[in-house]
This record gives C-alpha cells, structure tokens and sequence, in this order.
C-alpha cells in the first residue's frame, strides 16, 4: 500500500506548484496561464500562440525533486494546446504548432503519458488551498488554471478534486481488507468493507453538490469543448501522421478502476471495457501500477459479510447513477452528438457500468 494514496487518495503528495520561480525561463507560462480565459476571447489567438517562444522543460529525466513544477509545465502546456486546438469560437484546428506541440510531447514523454490535456492535469495537479493547514474541501479550494472566466469552471474541477481527497479513506480501508484477507479475518473485512462504502457515501455527497455553482445551460457551450478529443491532428515538428487522444473525462479518474478492482466486478467484454482499459493510459504510472497491485488481490466475496459487501456495491451504483443523471442534465439533453469528451458513447455505456455493478451483489 503506498503510504500517500491513505493520506491523499491519488492527489500528488504535497500540494501542486502553484507558479514557476520567478525569472526562471519556463516562468512566461505563469503569464500566458493566468490570460488564457481572456486571450480565448480573441479570434486572433491562435496567431498569438504560433508567435510564442515556448521553451522546453530543461531535463531530459523526471526527477522527484522538480516532478512538481514538471507537472505544472504539463498543466499549462496541456491547456494551451487544448484551447489551440478547440477555441470555441473558431472550427476546430487539425495542427498543433510545434512551439507547442514539442514541448508538449517532450513533458508528456517524461511523465509517461499521452500528449493532451488529461484527468490529472485538469483536476489532480490543479488546485490550490486558501488555508494551507486546512481540508481539501470545498469552500478552501482554488483552482491554478482555467479555459474560461466562469467560476462554473472552478466547481467543476474542485468537486473532483475533494471526491479525489475523500478517496484516501477508501484506500486505506483496502489496506486494512488486504490484511485481514491474509489473516482471514472475516470481521476485519467486513469493517474494512463499511468503512470503503462510508467514504464512497461522502464522494457521492460532493457529487450531488454540482449545481450549486454549475450552469446547465453554460457547460456544454463554454469550457466543456476545451476538454474535447482530438481527432486527426497533426503534431508539427513531432510527425506527419495525424495523430487520436482522447480528451479529458472522468473516466481517467483511478478511484473506480481501483474498486473495480477491489470488489472484483466483471464487466462483460465490450467497446466499453475496451475503452476502460485504454483510459489507464492517460492516468499516472504509479496509480496504475497500484491498481494492478489491487487486481492481485483474492477475492474476498466468500467471507465478507454479504450487506457489508452489497452496500459497497450499491453505493458505487448510486456514484454511477449520479453521474448519469449530471450527463443527462448538462450535456445530453443539450447537443447531439452522443460522444463524450473522451469520445465515447457515454450514456449508454454509463448505464451498462451501473447495472453491471448491482448484478455483482451477494445473494442476501
């Protein structure tokens, strides 16, 4: 069990970089970053982009002692090409200049991931707590980045980032189920099991919370675009051949995977469970290299107390469920084209996940 995903869930150990030191040469990136809602406003600005002088992250290794401010790089790096490439107010563009696109390729690289704006840029690496001392919580959360003025925006990626800090109680009761598997303690489980679905409880709480401070008639026309695929597009200085991501989407998110994972649910094989498997992709090395730790574990179902196993299982039905209806009510009812920023065919698939989760319960 790594000792950060109990205190933190799968945020970055220490709060993210917050800004480069000043007069150092990637520090422009703070200034483009912080105009970045206003420059979009331009129809201009992709001609303002092609005109920078971006530089390149200055090592060719990710080391631990600068992976926070690499990380930051690969935030606002991972912004900026994603507004390039979809500025609302222009068609979508088919090339990724190579001011940006090598630096983008090179950080992603050293991260070990996909070149384009994912889950752990968008929210992971990307808040900042008012009172350093305090929770990370709603109403003590900023964001370091946005596409848009709109503090719509800030809720959406701040509701995730709680649901990512709530996660660190659900990963440490893993830890406790693994060792009273080993120790086949069947009431250590089935505490351990009470405690995962009292966290995914709260989770679902905070979830709920979306349209406190989101517009339905707002997302789907304003900052959800940004965090669109890409399709076709061509990294120039990187290659010829255009080149497919996926976009942002909650789905890159490590916490269900790693339930998935826990609970030993089966998905039924399918385009689905296809895409799942890529999403790892666009998540961090070491969450996924902790979700196959998970995936090693036995099965607990022949000891766990059966209401103790269901009410995990109903509570990640009730997580799916909730956000099901927030896709209905903010972007399905509103546009026609049934794919999701990651480019999948969202609704249908979310309820195959809901249904697939319940079938897995214990006979009571």
């Amino acid at each position: 069990m790594h000792p950060v995903f109990t205190q933190r869930g799968f945020l970055p150990a220490r709060d993210p970089e917050r800004s480069f030191a000043p007069g150092s040469e990637v520090s422009v990136l703070d200034e483009i970053g912080r105009n970045l809602p206003s420059l979009l406003e331009d129809p201009g600005f992709r001609s303002y982009v092609r005109g920078l002088s971006i530089p390149e992250w200055p090592e060719d290794v990710a080391r631990e002692e600068t992976l926070p401010e690499l990380r930051l790089y690969y935030v606002r790096l991972g912004f900026l090409a994603s507004a390039y490439i979809n500025q609302v107010s222009q068609s979508q563009a088919t090339v990724l200049p190579h001011n940006v696109a090598m630096p983008l390729c090179k950080a992603c690289a050293l991260l070990g991931r996909p070149p384009i704006l994912s889950y752990d840029g968008y929210a992971l690496y990307n808040w900042k707590r008012f009172d350093s001392g305090g929770p990370i919580a709603l109403g003590n959360l900023d964001t370091l980045q946005n596409f848009v003025h709109l503090y719509d925006e800030h809720w959406f990626i701040l509701v995730h980032v709680e649901i990512e800090a709530i996660a660190a109680d659900i990963f440490a009761a893993i830890g406790r189920a693994a060792r009273a598997l080993e120790d086949r303690n069947a009431e250590g489980i089935s505490g351990a099991l009470r405690d995962v679905s009292a966290a995914i409880g709260r989770q679902v709480a905070v979830l709920r919370r979306i349209p406190e401070k989101m517009d339905p008639a707002l997302y789907h026309r304003t900052f959800r675009p940004y965090i669109r695929f890409f399709e076709n597009v061509i990294y120039e200085g990187v290659t010829e051949a255009p080149m497919n991501f996926r976009g942002e989407t909650g789905a890159q998110s490590s916490i269900m995977p790693a339930l998935v994972a826990f609970m030993k649910i089966e998905h039924r094989q399918s385009a689905l469970t296809d895409h799942l498997a890529e999403m790892r992709r666009f998540m961090p090395l070491i969450h996924r290299q902790w979700i196959a730790e998970i995936e090693k574990m036995p099965s607990m179902r022949d000891m766990a107390d059966p209401q103790a196993y269901n009410e995990v299982l109903e509570t990640m039905a009730t997580f799916r469920e909730v956000h099901y209806g927030w896709a209905q009510e903010y972007i399905n009812r509103w546009v026609d084209d049934p794919r999701g920023t990651g480019g999948t065919p969202y609704m249908a698939w979310l309820r195959q996940l809901i249904d697939e989760t319940r079938l897995h319960k214990l006979p009571a």
